[in-house]
């Protein structure tokens, strides 16, 4: 923990990180010409599980906030509305692209749907779907563990999710050579598994809530979805997308969350 402290490079690659991974008004960092530029998945993989903290924490808070004004559903849904804010609905539009993908009997009919804007019916249901169990598992926590324990959970599920989801980037090639998984760059299998390392210390945060029992189920869910999502990938278009990224990390929160809440 120390190291991480001390590290002014990595807090500087955290920054941007949660550039990649939200809309937050972040600003320029020192020294830096484009701070929009494309990021590089190599340099930024060790801060990502810290991004994802930092996200899932702010949505705690927001939390906290809500459960002393409302009950625990409306304060539920206004932490994921927060969430989804946040972060421009980025992984909420890859889970819906990828579900929109199904309909697609090739692997180019897929890609070319995942690349339209349009939403379709799988889309929309897997983002209905998928909104209402975070928000009953958020409920379902708030009940069973309050509120405070519920934002730790938030903040290590941020971290597990965004960090697994990466397990695409960092074993598979580009689906297209255009896309933003092409651009973002090509982390390394140890850099990867360097921050699953980070990732599986911040999921500690979640044992108030769940305890020992329901933080080792976290994981080893959240490592088993990663392992199919990779396989999934590899039989659908061949390889890995953004699209497919961002609907694994949804699916993996979901089961993080599903998880902790059957120990809470």
């Amino acid at each position: 923990m120390r190291q991480i402290m001390d590290n002014p490079a990595l807090w500087r690659d955290t920054i941007r990180a949660l550039r990649f991974f939200s809309r937050l008004p972040l600003p320029a960092l020192p020294g830096e010409s484009d701070p929009h530029a494309a990021p590089d998945l190599a340099r930024l993989m060790p801060a990502v599980p810290l991004a994802g903290l930092v996200l899932g924490g702010l949505a705690g808070i927001v939390l906290i906030v809500a459960a002393g004004l409302w009950p625990p559903t409306i304060a539920a849904i206004l932490c994921v509305a927060a969430a989804v804010a946040m972060t421009g609905a980025f992984h909420e539009d890859g889970l819906a692209d990828t579900a929109d993908s199904f309909g697609g009997w090739s692997v180019e009919q897929r890609l070319t749907i995942m690349k339209d804007s349009r939403i379709g019916t799988f889309g929309a249901s897997a983002l209905i779907v998928g909104l209402s169990l975070r928000v009953a598992a958020i409920a379902g926590l708030l009940a069973a563990a309050g509120a405070g324990r519920t934002a730790l959970v938030l903040a290590a599920s941020g971290a597990i999710s965004r960090t697994a989801a990466l397990i695409l980037a960092a074993h598979l090639p580009p689906a297209r050579p255009d896309g933003a998984a092409h651009a973002a760059g090509v982390p390394t299998p140890e850099g990867f598994g360097r921050a699953c390392l980070t990732a599986a210390g911040i999921a500690l945060l979640a044992w108030p809530a769940a305890g020992f029992g329901g933080v080792l189920v976290a994981l080893l869910a959240a490592a088993g979805l990663a392992v199919m999502a990779e396989r999934f990938a590899v039989r659908h278009v061949g390889g890995q997308t953004g699209d497919i990224a961002g609907a694994t990390q949804q699916v993996i929160e979901i089961a993080v969350l599903l998880a902790l809440l059957m120990f809470a």
